[in-house]
């Protein structure tokens, strides 16, 4: 897909929690085609200690009011700075950015898919949700966190699909990791689409791998460039080395090395 650089312009910046903020943001021009598990690079300005733009997940693009949805967790110097941007504020982007997870299209008629997310790692998952939704398929989330106060987005995923929550200390949902649900117990499933922590998205991939189901991951490796120069976020795939952000961010399971 063609990569654009936009300046775009801050629409509102909803604060979630004390380290999550939803940024919406348009442009003048009708934004470009862009896909779920796609990613965007943002420049950070005003931040002395940051060089290198940030790679942000793309959360949702309300094609209707011509919007892109960022879901930023505020855990460095330029995400922290970039959760400071307010309502007609301008940040330059750089997207769409590498490729994202199967779309409805290539998935059988009414399959059903388990989206699981932990921590700021729901983000694509959302958007993902809905095009599944709108496909015919039948998307169910589980989203795991550290504590209920942790989960992001919830009243969005509950009004596409049922979902099942984890939570650490039990505050919420079934107690323990997104791997411990009974929902994986009780349920069988045609595809499994995931997106948080590695190790989470490990365990993930070893349920679906003993049990011969699919499974996409999206990795977050660190990506500097996000355009494949700088080769900093390669990961070890079958194929040898790989450019997350360039043949990635999205990849079977099958393909890596866990």
């Amino acid at each position: 897909m063609k990569k654009y650089c936009l300046d775009l312009r801050v629409v509102s910046s909803q604060r979630l929690t004390a380290h999550h903020v939803l940024l919406k943001l348009t442009h003048d021009d009708v934004l470009p085609p862009m896909l779920p598990g796609q990613f965007v690079e943002v420049r950070v300005d005003h931040s002395p200690s940051t060089f290198l733009r940030r790679p942000i997940s793309i959360n949702y693009v309300d094609v209707k009011r011509n919007e892109l949805w960022l879901l930023i967790a505020g855990i460095g110097a330029g995400t922290r700075r970039l959760c400071l941007l307010c309502e007609g504020d301008s940040v330059n982007c750089l997207l769409p950015l590498g490729h994202g997870f199967s779309q409805s299209s290539s998935l059988p008629d009414g399959s059903k898919v388990l989206l699981v997310g932990g921590g700021v790692g729901v983000a694509p998952l959302l958007w993902q949700g809905i095009k599944l939704r709108e496909g015919g398929h039948e998307p169910s989330f589980l989203l795991g966190a550290r504590s209920a106060g942790d989960l992001l987005e919830l009243n969005h995923f509950q009004q596409v699909g049922a979902v099942y929550l984890t939570t650490e200390d039990d505050t919420v949902g079934e107690k323990g990791f997104v791997t411990n649900h009974s929902i994986l117990r009780r349920q069988r499933f045609d595809l499994i689409q995931t997106c948080g922590p590695k190790p989470m998205m490990m365990a993930v991939a070893s349920y679906a791998r003993e049990r011969g189901i699919d499974c996409e991951a999206s990795l977050e490796n660190l990506m500097a460039c996000g355009l494949g120069a700088c080769l900093c976020c390669v990961e070890k795939t079958t194929e040898g080395n790989l450019r997350v952000c360039e043949d990635g961010p999205v990849f079977n399971t099958r393909r890596l090395l866990w």
